[in-house]
């Protein structure tokens, strides 16, 4: 009864931010410190959700591996990655083909929206070589709040002068002033945000070696076990306040868009082929395959993971809502507990069906609405690098907008016109996120069916030690 309270209640409060957000733009202009004011709840329960990010992701992770042994956890790995691998890149696939037939992009849009900002371009050798420095932090303490990024600076260079004097000396008289010259400079610089995929590579590493060490890790294992279930009583008080937290957020997003009515005409055939897209993955392709494999009723399981599903809508976050989906699979589809602390964490990070799909679809939108023709080589280009990035996006909100710029530069497409997305992105990350959460789900319920008799081998086993 309680739980179809919460879930009645987290419904109502989507249901009302968004009427409370539509009528609150037409009665009248609302100063930003009102709109601050709406937003407010909905911020404390953003923060509130990625305040426990960091005590879950290491509280499940160590505590999931400890309880498999090497060859349980590889295979479990292995079993996760073939799945996420695959939806994705059906995903970018969906995309292409939907953004080809609907053909959404018509150069006379780019005549009424203008141009975008210029961004600078994202080399794509640069981006991959930070992903792997992010999963090798070199100092565990500063990974929890600060990742590392290669920065391009543009340094200006002086000119060489050959010995001659008269040449020296017209330049100092004036005479003749060559050009600057500028070059372009290589750092590293660390941005904000936590390095979530270092953070996961470490204690996948920690997890596994303890549990091969056995009784001696006892202790320890216990005490990860506590702060696992202390962290899910403290979930469990946050989802109560969830249902006003997310009417506050989306009503205070949907005021603060400048021209809504505008961009949606405008945007409109983009919005639906990205819509129609993650329908058709989320609520076709997912349920289909996980159907395939395991031969239930994949509808019965969304409703088991719904709460997760609206609340992911609600924060378009997948690590903001990666406490809730472990309640729902845990407690309401009876998932073993290691499946869900290894598979969950990893899929937040790194399966992003929903941003692979986005991400596909808006790389070939910037090329229509340019004119550009892009040969089969380089929609399989962008099919392939829509897949790669998707998987580098750290699991924060609007990560697809900067992986857009790798893409769009893989391909030779104008980066400033990302910015001309921008407008409608708050609308389908949410949409898009969402699916990225019900695909993550799908993936821990296959993976546990796939893995059952292993994992009641490796029950077994304790059974007989401890006996």
């Amino acid at each position: 009864m309680r739980k179809n309270l919460l879930l009645t209640l987290t419904v109502l409060g989507v249901i009302l931010g968004a009427v409370s957000g539509m009528l609150l733009r037409v009665a009248s202009p609302i100063d930003d410190n009102i709109v601050m004011v709406i937003a407010f709840p909905g911020d404390i329960l953003m923060r509130m959700l990625k305040m426990l990010i960091l005590p879950l992701i290491i509280s499940s992770l160590i505590t999931g591996l400890a309880g498999l042994d090497a060859k349980s956890s590889g295979r479990l790995g292995t079993r996760a990655m073939v799945y996420y691998m695959t939806t994705t890149i059906i995903a970018a696939i969906l995309g292409v083909i939907l953004v080809l037939i609907i053909h959404p992009g018509n150069p006379k849009l780019k005549e009424n929206l203008g141009e975008g900002l210029q961004n600078d371009d994202v080399s794509s050798l640069d981006a991959f070589f930070d992903l792997i420095r992010n999963l090798f932090p070199e100092n565990l303490v500063q990974a929890c709040f600060q990742q590392i990024q290669t920065v391009v600076k543009k340094v200006e260079v002086q000119p060489d002068f050959d010995d001659s004097n008269s040449t020296m000396d017209e330049f100092l008289s004036g005479a003749t002033k060559p050009p600057p010259i500028f070059k372009e400079k290589k750092s590293l610089q660390f941005k904000s945000g936590m390095n979530v995929l270092g953070l996961i590579g470490f204690f996948i590493a920690f997890g596994i070696c303890m549990g091969k060490m056995g009784e001696k890790a006892r202790l320890m294992i216990e005490f990860f076990n506590i702060l696992n279930e202390i962290v899910m009583k403290l979930v469990i008080m946050i989802m109560w306040y969830s249902p006003f937290g997310i009417a506050c957020l989306i009503c205070g997003k949907i005021i603060s868009i400048k021209d809504l009515e505008v961009v949606a005409r405008q945007l409109g055939m983009y919005m639906i082929t990205v819509i129609v897209g993650l329908i058709i993955h989320g609520a076709i392709f997912l349920p289909c395959i996980y159907f395939a494999i395991v031969r239930k009723n994949p509808f019965t399981f969304f409703m088991g993971i719904f709460q997760a599903w609206i609340t992911a809508l609600g924060t378009a976050s997948s690590a903001g809502t990666l406490p809730v989906t472990f309640r729902c699979l845990e407690e309401n589809l009876g998932i073993d507990k290691r499946v869900t602390r290894f598979v969950l964490p990893v899929g937040a990070t790194i399966n992003m069906d929903g941003t692979a799909l986005y991400e596909a679809v808006a790389a070939i939108f910037i090329a229509q609405m340019n004119g550009v023709v892009l040969d089969p080589g380089q929609i399989v280009t962008v099919s392939l690098t829509a897949t790669l990035a998707s998987v580098g996006a750290a699991s924060i909100p609007s990560a697809g907008l900067v992986t857009m710029l790798l893409i769009l530069t893989a391909v030779g497409l104008p980066t400033q016109d990302i910015s001309l997305l921008v407008a409608v992105d708050w609308l389908l990350d949410r949409f898009r996120t969402s699916v990225n959460v019900v695909g993550d789900s799908y993936g821990a319920g296959i993976v546990y069916h796939l893995s059952k008799a292993e994992l009641e081998a490796l029950d077994g086993k304790s059974e007989v030690l401890h006996g």
